[in-house]
């Protein structure tokens, strides 16, 4: 067992399972530039390794599987001219593509909270793992951004408009509820997963049947009795119109999910909402992750980033000064801008090997 130095990730071959295992405790596992550089050469190497037949993923300790990326760094970093974002971004988006045409199954273990960026390491994979412990949400809305790392597609193809509602409000879903949308495949109790993951990395090609049988039935997921309000009240893609239902209906669900929704970036929310309509238009992987990253670039210049970030991560004081401050003051011709493609020197474009 060979180990890479890095004081965040270790990547090493485990029997015939090549395993990436997060270690950054102290952020929850969050995605630094580093990171990002040495997961993809671990699975650039893996790729055309005969004795490496499976990937999985986890993280060494804590209550955190991954809470996205290192957005407090890049925020920092942005208003003093630097390309840390930039370069974050257009990295960490070709670690996803990678994730997602990778020709080996991937296993990953979402044992705690699965934010952001870590959705995007999890979601690609073909066996996806959740515990008691999972907490899972995109909360991007909350610091000026939208659900990226391949979110657009992931989240638009989950039934009905229960991807509206995820994007805009940033819920949280646990296990149970991820089970029932379809967001992961297995649940396993926590205290199972050491034994398991020897068994598939002694044997991958059972790597199914080793998870089957090691599941359990999950309790009942609290999010499907709340489908048909999501339905109703998230039925528009607009956003104006979708905090009109909330305010019309006038019940204590919408109510506060209606003041979770004033919380919201306003610019970030229409731009989620047109993200989910843009997604499934786009053919290929390859096609969301060039549209993210153009959207993305954008945004984590704009003002809202910064001050989401500053309210949410750094002071820590929850009050975010919105620019523009209403929904109503978010023009479509605002949101469109965000949209159009970068020109071709600064277009985002997947690792030469896929291209």
């Amino acid at each position: 067992m060979t180990f890479l130095a890095d004081p965040h990730v270790l990547t090493f071959a485990d029997q015939c399972a090549g395993r990436i295992r997060l270690d950054r405790p102290k952020a929850l596992h969050s995605l630094d530039l580093g990171m990002v550089r040495q997961m993809t050469q671990a699975l650039l190497d893996w790729r055309s390794d005969d004795d490496v037949r499976i990937v999985m993923i986890d993280h060494a300790g804590g209550r955190g599987f991954c809470a996205g990326g290192d957005v407090v760094s890049i925020a920092k970093d942005t208003p003093k001219g630097g390309t840390l974002g930039r370069d974050f971004f257009f990295e960490e988006y070709r670690l996803n593509h990678l994730m997602y045409t990778y020709p080996k199954p991937g296993v990953v273990f979402m044992d705690g909270i699965v934010m952001g960026g870590g959705v995007g390491i999890a979601c690609p994979c073909r066996y996806r793992v959740v515990t008691e412990r999972t907490v899972f949400a995109m909360p991007e809305t909350t610091i000026g951004l939208f659900p990226d790392v391949g979110g657009g597609r992931y989240l638009s193809r989950l039934r009905g408009r229960s991807a509206q509602y995820l994007a805009l409000t940033s819920a949280r879903l646990d296990g149970a509820d991820c089970i029932a949308l379809g967001l992961a495949n297995f649940y396993l109790p926590s205290d199972a997963l050491d034994a398991v993951k020897a068994e598939i990395a002694a044997s991958p090609e059972k790597a199914e049947s080793i998870l089957a049988g090691a599941a359990v039935p999950p309790p009942p997921a609290r999010i499907v009795e709340r489908l048909p309000t999501i339905d109703h009240l998230f039925a528009s893609d607009d956003f104006d119109v979708v905090l009109a239902a909330l305010e019309a209906d006038g019940g204590e669900w919408a109510t506060d999910t209606l003041a979770a929704l004033h919380k919201r970036s306003p610019t970030a929310c229409k731009v989620s909402l047109r993200m989910l309509v843009e997604s499934p238009r786009q053919l290929h992987f390859v096609d969301e992750m060039r549209m993210e990253y153009a959207i993305m670039a954008r945004m984590h210049r704009a003002p809202d980033f910064a001050e989401g970030v500053r309210a949410l991560l750094i002071d820590k004081t929850g009050d975010p000064r919105w620019s523009p401050p209403t929904a109503a003051e978010v023009t479509p011709a605002m949101v469109d801008a965000y949209f159009e493609p970068l020109p071709p020197a600064e277009a985002w474009t997947p690792l030469p090997a896929y291209r």
